[in-house]
């Protein structure tokens, strides 16, 4: 009987739907709690053969640190599902080093992260930080004449990273007229809401168009500090960025340098290099630079949209047959 870790809540809320993958599969399933305090026992930790990362442990540190804790010394584990995209953490370096198959929900939270970012995008365009500001201070102050923002329509918006998010990203930005450049490995398909495709070695030719650049690539050893002093230079003056993939695809210090003296005309950061965000860190403080907590994925329908991707996987695993959303690797 392999054992299933995962949270209370996804046993109490799929009962049925776990019974009905039992009785298709003729296989019974250990339901393993990650326990609201302590440890797992030895015993039961040895039974432990998938594991699920819910969107509520995730949320949840003292659920996230048990149930990481728990699989980490599971001996027996072979697969283990993840509620979001991102791969890059070392604990599933460890785990893919052992053997564990991993699988995401990649692409199942796309949506509102891209509504994230086209919110932080007409925010910057719109110019609300300086109206925000001018509201704390009780200050009517409209935009001057040399600030009145210019008309989306006809800007070009540049998508570093046209998967799941990055697509729903393009969409939105040609709904607003804007004109996406998408950058991706792999090939132009039906679904690519672009109006230009083209590879990553195209960058430095790029930069210099992008009055708008969002970033939505994973962190990969070829991501990694990508956008650095000399490509954030390459952007147009004034050019604003948008980046809800991984804090360490920017070089953070030449971003705040390039902010502070003006060469950017601001940024909505969802990522950054140390996590939660240091209260010292000049980005709080910088106008025109909008921070969320690494949170632009959160919306209501996240929940059920990535249990069912591992319920639909569940008796994938249980029969043999390839995994959704498996990857070759951490990421």
């Amino acid at each position: 009987m392999p054992g299933l870790l995962t949270s209370q809540r996804f046993f109490d809320e799929h009962a049925d739907a776990l019974a009905r993958i039992e009785a298709e599969c003729g296989v019974a399933l250990e339901r393993i709690a990650v326990p609201p305090e302590g440890r797992l026992d030895e015993a039961t930790l040895q039974r432990v053969e998938l594991a699920f990362f819910a969107s509520d442990v995730r949320d949840d540190r003292d659920l996230q640190r048990r149930f990481f804790g728990s699989a980490r010394v599971a001996p027996g584990l072979r697969w283990m599902h993840v509620a979001h995209a991102g791969t890059d953490a070392p604990i599933f370096t460890q785990l893919f080093e052992r053997g564990v198959r991993l699988s995401t929900s990649s692409g199942e939270t796309a949506e509102p992260i891209a509504h994230s970012a086209i919110a932080g995008l007409l925010a910057l365009s719109r110019g609300l930080p300086d109206w925000a500001e001018a509201q704390r201070r009780h200050e009517w102050a409209p935009h001057p004449s040399e600030r009145v923002p210019d008309d989306l329509r006809g800007q070009t918006l540049l998508v570093v990273g046209l998967g799941a998010i990055g697509n729903h990203i393009a969409r939105l930005g040609q709904a607003l007229g804007l004109r996406v450049v998408g950058v991706r490995r792999s090939p132009r398909r039906p679904e690519d809401c672009v109006d230009e495709l083209h590879p990553p070695s195209a960058l430095p030719a790029l930069w210099g168009r992008a009055g708008w650049l969002a970033i939505a690539c994973p962190l990969t050893e070829e991501t990694r500090g990508l956008v650095d002093a000399a490509a954030l230079r390459a952007l147009p003056p004034g050019a604003r960025i948008v980046n809800i993939a991984r804090g360490e695809v920017v070089d953070e210090p030449a971003l705040i340098q390039a902010l502070r003296d003006g060469h950017l005309g601001g940024a909505y950061l969802d990522v950054f290099h140390e996590e939660p965000l240091p209260p010292d860190s000049p980005l709080w403080d910088l106008p025109r630079v909008i921070v969320s907590p690494h949170n632009a994925s959160v919306s209501t329908g996240n929940l059920g949209r990535t249990d069912a991707r591992f319920l639909r996987n569940l008796p994938r695993w249980l029969r043999g047959e390839p995994l959704e959303g498996e990857v070759a690797g951490p990421s």
